[in-house]
């Protein structure tokens, strides 16, 4: 059920962008006489930007669960190209309407959530350009053009199409064999893309250069630290992260795969070895069906707490859920908030294991902290940083954990899949390092060529894996690791995020074993601040800290390492 409008017609659709004009143009233009009136234009504006939001967000969302349909693809790009351009100009036209306004001290000093909007519109106003806007629109139709080349790749297994996703399924396998034979399909499909993926990065890298110089910063390194609203850190502090990551976490992952490879009894570990249950165990089979998974996560957030589950609940029906992994559909998975509707919607590639229970888990926290923002005031107040944001996923992975049961009816069962969960916790940090470092030197080096690019890659990649896994032979194969990330294409820098927020959701687990109703509601009183406090606010808000140096990485890794031991 939509919100109602106030400002537009209950009834507006967006068609074209001479019938959104007017709005714009009347805020524009509207008189401001009061601190009073500029509340009532934030409003206004909120209800604008939120209908426009929406409208994208389906176009979206349509797009990636058919990447074969030409029509939705084109109904996302017409968006991009023919409306948000003159939006994006509008906005900037607000904006400095807005950060002229006398009332807007006041307004502040009234509702303090407003600080951090005007902080952002005031960076915003800063670097915007308008030689941009056409490059801006450039770039949001070729980010897309990664998900419709990942999304048709499949292999064919025992007479069957399967999307990789699908078939990765199979590294779970007890027999060798089957792993490395997947294994080498697998990569041999990636790598039969990996010209037409590294001169599609190297546009984007071009492009978004470009945008960079032309708003005065270096590079784009710095330009998407400005762009992503980073005011509580700063490179430097990437940098200290990820030799803290080095010094804290990899000996334990290396620890993990050395473990493995003694409990296999193998000469040599090899990546086809890294899945499979080091115990000679089957594969976990989670689910049969994604209505299944559904309506046993459902449960699973019910004892948590009835409100959690009546998130998702409310999303099943209102068909806002897409789950099974499929030819043509977009890879990865996804929370898409939607303003007006207030309900998200969650796209993913479940395919029956482990890691589609925590990927909807993930996307749960993000479901859930969508729903606590959803009666904001303003828009701004809804779209959290994604510290923030993936703070609400990862902790909700965490502290489902003692309502497992759920899934797995056998006590052995239960316990491998935790300890499943809490290796990949430690395990993913230095890939969420090596893939933010790798950013870092695409954008600091712009005029790379594609064999340096595959250089550093490799030269970065064994600084944050384990030594213990024999590559020899695979080389090529290692080389084009990278091209798997979609956030590299799609969403640049956005991944040093995830390893913050998994910091953060390792304390907010934390204070749930020592109780867990307070610990819960912290979590969720955090969450609810939407983006209305600093991040720092916010995480203390949840009872942790926004913390990311060597001695805190070093503390929650060794309590992560002692659940991992009690099980």
């Amino acid at each position: 059920m939509l919100k109602k409008r106030n400002f537009l017609p209950e009834n507006f659709q967006v068609q074209s962008w001479e019938t959104i004009l007017p709005f714009y143009q009347n805020l524009l233009e509207r008189k401001v006489t009061s601190v009073y009136d500029l509340r009532q234009w934030f409003r206004d504006r909120s209800e604008l930007e939120s209908m426009l939001s929406e409208d994208l967000a389906w176009r979206y969302i349509r797009m990636t669960c058919n990447t074969a349909d030409e029509a939705l693809a084109q109904s996302f790009n017409d968006f991009v190209s023919r409306i948000q351009p003159h939006a994006t100009e509008y906005t900037h036209k607000l904006n400095e309407k807005c950060l002229q306004s006398p009332f807007l001290d006041e307004l502040q000093n009234l509702e303090p959530a407003f600080r951090i909007t005007i902080r952002s519109l005031r960076k915003q106003a800063e670097i915007f350009r308008q030689e941009n806007i056409p490059l801006l629109t450039e770039l949001q139709i070729k980010e897309r053009e990664y998900g419709a080349i990942a999304g048709a790749m499949t292999i064919t297994w025992e007479n069957e199409e399967l999307t990789l996703q699908q078939a990765s399924n199979l590294l779970d396998e007890q027999d060798r064999n089957i792993r490395e034979n997947a294994y080498r399909a697998i990569q041999n499909r990636r790598l039969s893309d990996k010209d037409k993926l590294d001169h599609l990065l190297s546009e984007l890298i071009r492009l978004r250069h470009q945008v960079a110089v032309n708003a005065g910063f270096k590079n784009f390194r710095d330009y998407a630290f400005a762009s992503l609203g980073r005011f509580d850190y700063t490179p430097q502090d990437c940098f200290a992260f990820h030799e803290a990551i080095k010094k804290e976490v990899m000996p334990l992952v290396n620890e993990i795969f050395e473990r493995r490879k003694k409990i296999m009894r193998l000469d040599s570990l090899r990546p086809w070895d890294l899945q499979a249950d080091a115990n000679g165990l089957p594969p976990l089979k989670v689910f049969e069906t994604t209505d299944e998974l559904t309506e046993k996560t459902i449960a699973c957030l019910d004892k948590l707490d009835p409100f959690l589950g009546n998130c998702l609940r409310r999303m099943k029906e209102m068909g806002h859920l897409d789950l099974a992994s499929r030819k043509n559909k977009a890879p990865g998975g996804y929370n898409y908030p939607l303003a007006e509707t207030g309900y998200p919607f969650i796209f993913m590639n479940a395919t029956s294991n482990l890691r589609d229970l925590t990927t909807l888990l993930h996307e749960s926290g993000h479901a859930v902290h969508s729903v606590l923002c959803k009666d904001l005031e303003i828009n701004a107040f809804k779209d959290p940083t994604a510290e923030v944001a993936e703070l609400a996923s990862m902790s909700m992975e965490l502290i489902t954990l003692p309502f497992w049961d759920i899934f797995f009816k056998n006590e052995q069962e239960l316990k491998r899949a935790k300890k499943e969960h809490l290796e990949d916790i430690l395990s993913v940090l230095p890939w969420i390092a090596c893939v933010d470092k790798f950013q870092h030197w695409l954008y600091e080096n712009p005029e790379h060529t594609i064999e340096q690019r595959k250089e550093a890659w490799v030269s970065i990649y064994n600084e944050f894996s384990p030594q213990i896994v024999d590559w020899q032979g695979l080389e090529h194969f290692k080389a084009y690791h990278w091209q798997k990330q979609l956030h590299i294409y799609e969403v640049p820098f956005y991944y040093i995020e995830y390893g913050f927020a998994q910091l953060g959701a390792i304390a907010v687990w934390q204070n749930t074993q020592k109780d867990l109703k307070k610990g819960l509601n912290a979590y969720l009183d955090a969450l609810a601040l939407g983006y209305t406090k600093t991040i720092p606010e916010i995480y203390q808000t949840a009872g942790i800290s926004f913390n990311f140096s060597a001695e805190y990485i070093k503390n929650l890794v060794r309590f992560v390492q002692q659940e991992w031991e009690t099980l």
